[in-house]
């Protein structure tokens, strides 16, 4: 097995966060990992994208022109990575502030509208998890339990206490993601 994952949005969206979270949650599973961040000069409403490779065989490169999955979080990251998704492969997006939806016939994508039910249940800070748990119901190469145990690895103790929102947003998302093209 072999994901190769491209996760991208404005800063302070926690797409980083989502990348390295995930990233753990494979380690815990015994999986080889790469992740890549990459970001602008701003912390909060720059660019910001991270790639994620997960295997069961060493990574040769961290570096990729496609991607197997893309999770996209806002019009710049859709526009700059539709084309990078390979054919047969999955783009997830979230809707809000989408004004050209995704296009290709040739992937599968699926919507999940992260950002609005985060607001609804003032739980914005879990919105990249939400984003999460709606990739994990697509594609559950990583178990539950150890996305958690990623979080306690990846989170400062102090926001430990956290984590069972953050549990919870994962659930949310599994409920909230919806095929486009199906």
């Amino acid at each position: 097995m072999k994901e190769e994952i491209i996760i991208a949005g404005f800063g302070g969206q926690g797409v980083l966060s989502m990348g390295k979270i995930l990233a753990y949650s494979a380690l815990m599973q015994g999986q080889e990992v790469s992740w890549l961040p990459s970001y602008g000069p701003e912390m909060r409403g720059g660019t910001a994208n991270v790639t994620v490779i997960l295997s069961d065989e060493r990574i040769s490169s961290p570096v990729l022109t496609k991607f197997d999955t893309a999770i996209v979080l806002n019009q710049p990251s859709l526009d700059k990575f539709e084309d990078k998704v390979k054919p047969g492969g999955t783009l997830i997006y979230d809707g809000n502030g989408i004004t050209r939806h995704p296009e290709r016939k040739d992937i599968h994508i699926y919507r999940v509208d992260a950002t609005e039910k985060a607001a609804k249940l003032k739980m914005l800070k879990t919105f990249n998890m939400i984003v999460l748990g709606g990739y994990l119901k697509v594609k559950p190469i990583v178990e539950l339990e150890n996305v958690i145990a990623g979080l306690k690895k990846s989170l400062p103790s102090r926001h430990h206490h956290l984590i069972p929102k953050n549990e919870q947003a994962l659930k949310i998302g599994v409920d909230l993601i919806e095929a486009q093209n199906e």
